[in-house]
């Protein structure tokens, strides 16, 4: 079955850049619509980036948009989410998503069959 396993999170300070690792496994077919979205304390779950695995189109939220940026990697099966001039506003637990089929314009309120478990992310002002 499909297992998604986040790894990368930890504290940096304000300005520096963290990288997370989200590795699938399970799907020897890459057709999904992936990303990322982060839960603060006391707020809703938002969505961060995602992108159709092996496709080009990448969508951003807008609070992130021109610091974050969403990668893969084929021959791993692995997607990536490069975060720089980070913000104590981006502390927050960063989870995986994955679901069949290419990710709408509305990617951000479609659910997601798959998640992984989370990896905390700490900025220090």
């Amino acid at each position: 079955r499909v297992r998604l396993v986040e790894s990368g999170g930890g504290s940096a300070q304000a300005g520096g850049s963290l990288t997370l690792s989200c590795e699938l496994t399970g799907s020897a077919y890459y057709s999904y619509c992936m990303g990322w979205f982060r839960q603060a304390p006391g707020k809703e779950r938002e969505g961060v980036a995602v992108k159709n695995w092996g496709a080009h189109r990448t969508y951003y939220s807008d609070s992130v948009k021109g610091r974050f940026t969403i990668s893969q990697e084929n021959t791993k099966g692995t997607l990536y989410l490069q975060m720089t001039n980070l913000e104590p506003e981006d502390t927050a637990i960063y989870y995986c998503a994955a679901d069949e089929g290419f990710c709408p314009p509305a990617w951000y309120r479609k659910s997601y069959n798959y998640w992984g478990q989370g990896t905390q992310v700490t900025v220090s002002s």
